[in-house]
Order: C-alpha cells, then sequence, then structure tokens
C-alpha cells in the first residue's frame, strides 16, 4: 500500500513535470517567434537607415559640388576694390550729362 502511494505520488509529480516542460516548450515557441518576428523587423529598419544614410551622404556630396561650383564662379565677380574704381569713373565721366545725337541735332537746328 504504502509503494502504491509512492508510486502515484511520483506519477503525480511527472504529470506537473510534463506539464511545466508543455508550457514551457510553448512559451519557447512564442518567445521563438516573437524573436524572429523582432530581428525581421529591426533588420528591415537597419535596411531602411542604411538607405536613408547612403541617401544623406549622396545629398551632401551634390551640395559639396555645388558649393564648389558657386566658389569658382564667384572667383569671376568684381572685386569691392573694383567696384568701387569703376564707382570713381563713373562720378567723373557723369553719363546722366551726355547728350544722345538726338540732342545734338536738335540743338544745331536751333542755333541755326
Amino acid at each position: 500500500m504504502q509503494d502504491q502511494n509512492a508510486f502515484n505520488e511520483v506519477i503525480g509529480r511527472l504529470r506537473i513535470n510534463e506539464s511545466k516542460l508543455t508550457t514551457l516548450r510553448e512559451r519557447l515557441l512564442v518567445t521563438d517567434s516573437n524573436m524572429i518576428g523582432e530581428y525581421k523587423r529591426i533588420s528591415d529598419e537597419i535596411k531602411n537607415i542604411n538607405e536613408d544614410v547612403r541617401d544623406l551622404k549622396n545629398a551632401i556630396m551634390s551640395l559639396k559640388e555645388t558649393m564648389q561650383d558657386i566658389i569658382k564662379g564667384a572667383e569671376n565677380f568684381a572685386s569691392s576694390q573694383d567696384v568701387k574704381v569703376l564707382e570713381k569713373y563713373i562720378n567723373v565721366w557723369n553719363p546722366l550729362n551726355f547728350v544722345t545725337e538726338k540732342e545734338v541735332r536738335q540743338i544745331i537746328q536751333e542755333k541755326k
């Protein structure tokens, strides 16, 4: 009788352990599934971030090239000193006081 009770107790413990093992297996499957999903999601995010970084690098390179072109073009601009010299010449000549051919002809006609 005592052997029977001990046997039943061992079988009960075995069933409890089997149940716990089954539960642990199910949890492990769910965890594995979640990890696989997270891995795929993170991989996609990393891929998108890498594409964004590549696009940003290309945009920066394009901006650098544009800035270099602008700088090269700006080298051909007149300096402020050149502009001041031109301003002095314009002030000396005072082109607003120049007369047109038509005005000269008119003055000649009036003098006759």
